[in-house]
């Protein structure tokens, strides 16, 4: 089920009162908590079965896995055992993801090595939406379970809750099971302003996905089919419409997401900080995808030893050996960030680039050198700031062109075509039917997200704008602007193939 169709516009009310209405029944408090979590949990399957109703089937194996591993894990007597079960659980999910998303691959690249036929291997079976997501979400808590940060629970209805939570079920944030499972574990109550703030988020998520995101798709993928006829200039602004294209697309995602789940009374963590506005590549990484990033963080970057690691008695020039460390960490995490959003060469190339750009940065010293709110306490960023900003957006589209491409031979392509065949001629615009509204559009998102860029969204402008009447007229001209210029063909959210 798509956020922005209309199947979605008529269940999310239902839920939404049912829950409500389970909410405030007169009932035992514990026995109401259950049946809540339980109607979650149906609503959630109905919401992810809409795609294909198999796919139930594996979600539910995976929760139920990871919940009987996380009370192994709490009953092992030795740390040993707890361990095993760990790894155990690790290598079931990792092992399920690797068959759905990546055996085909493997397998097709190890024929091409061998000059093997593998077409008789091939399994050619669908990815299940949002598989890399929750499966995330299902590790972080057998890891959390053997590292003794939180106790295992026996609630398996709270449990299921929290795996299948429909609001980011598919695309994330990849919540913690620390931040999010406790908020299951409770009762809730309703809270008008956190509501109203979520349906302030979902506009401004459907805004960036309908009006930016598939406005700017349109013209994207009619330029990207035919880049080889097409001059410099054109190829410039597509990658530029791109790059604002996946940014609308999947931080609206998450603003739909993190708004639907105040509705409920669950509070998600933030997915995007504005990245655009950042400074340097580390400031971008600190920004984009934030449950992702701060997840291969903490489960895959400080446990090689992170830019810390431990220096072994044995070593004679420490220094070399730490820099040596911190480099093939940088590596291991940006490449496995990059292989994780799919089975293609070019996901690991684009890791590999901005692994090569954050490097720099992590070895001089300098990669928490932003971790200040830009131009803080100024209306306008100073002109250091401003070419700071365009620098690193510059790096970030050549990065989006690397990942919008199928192959790396087609990125290099793209990208000498670009260079070389007329690169300030008039760029074609023909295609891009919605120029003037998607101008404004994009301004509009520009202005808003500086605006409140130290808010927690877009259009939280309850707290920085002060003159009441003006509010309403930002929220009813969006909502016209979406009706008039948005795009209602349900387009598929881009990161719903990852």
């Amino acid at each position: 089920m798509l956020f922005n169709s209309i199947t979605f516009a008529v269940f999310l009310p239902i839920v939404f009162l049912i829950y409500w209405v389970i909410g405030y029944a007169r009932l035992n408090a514990a026995i109401k908590l259950v049946i809540q979590n339980g109607f979650i949990i149906v609503a959630s399957y109905v919401f992810y079965g809409w795609w294909d109703w198999r796919f139930l089937l594996l979600i539910a194996f995976t929760s139920f896995c990871s919940w009987g591993s996380g009370l192994l894990i709490g009953q092992a007597n030795t740390q040993s055992k707890a361990k095993a079960w760990m790894i155990a659980n690790v290598i079931l999910n990792l092992g399920i993801l690797a068959i759905f998303k990546y055996y085909d691959f493997f397998v097709s690249e190890l024929g091409r090595v061998f000059g093997m036929s593998t077409d008789n291997l091939l399994l050619r079976i669908i990815l299940p939406v949002g598989i890399s997501f929750y499966t995330f979400q299902a590790l972080s808590y057998s890891i959390d379970v053997y590292r003794r940060k939180m106790e295992p629970t026996k609630d398996i209805v709270a449990f299921f809750a929290f795996i299948s939570f429909f609001p980011q079920l598919v695309a994330g944030p990849i919540e913690r099971a620390t931040n999010l499972l406790p908020q299951f574990q409770q009762n809730r109550t309703f809270n008008y302003a956190q509501a109203v703030d979520g349906m302030r988020q979902i506009l401004w998520g459907l805004f960036k996905k309908m009006v930016i995101a598939d406005n700017c798709a349109t013209y994207v993928d009619q330029v990207w089919s035919t880049y080889s006829c097409q001059n410099g200039s054109t190829l410039l602004l597509a990658a530029v419409l791109f790059t604002f294209q996946i940014y609308g697309d999947f931080s609206g995602y998450s603003d739909i997401a993190i708004g639907t789940a105040k509705l409920f009374g669950i509070k998600l963590m933030r997915n995007f900080n504005v990245p655009y506005f950042s400074r340097d590549i580390a400031e971008f990484w600190r920004r984009w995808h934030i449950s992702l990033t701060t997840w291969f963080r903490d489960y895959v970057y400080i446990p090689l030893g992170g830019s810390r690691p431990e220096i072994p008695p044995h070593v004679r020039n420490a220094e070399r050996y730490k820099k040596w460390i911190i480099v093939r960490n940088t590596f291991v995490i940006f490449l496995v960030s990059g292989f994780w959003h799919g089975a293609n060469w070019t996901f690991i190339a684009w890791g590999a680039y901005h692994a090569l750009l954050f490097l720099p940065l992590i070895l001089l010293g300098k990669n928490r050198k932003y971790t200040n709110q830009i131009a803080e306490g100024c209306i306008l960023p100073s002109w250091r700031e401003a070419l700071q900003m365009l620098l690193t957006f510059i790096l970030v589209v050549i990065g989006w062109m690397i990942f919008r491409a199928e192959t790396i031979s087609q990125a290099w392509d793209f990208m000498s075509n670009m260079c070389t065949n007329g690169f300030f001629c008039k760029p074609y615009i023909q295609e891009l039917r919605q120029a003037g509204p998607l101008t404004v559009g994009l301004l509009m998102m520009i202005v808003l997200e500086w605006w409140n860029r130290a808010e927690s969204h877009g259009l939280a402008i309850n707290k920085t704008i002060p003159w009441h009447w003006v509010r309403p007229v930002v929220y009813l001209g969006l909502a016209m602007y979406i009706l008039y210029f948005g795009k209602f063909d349900y387009n598929q959210f881009i990161y719903f193939q990852f």
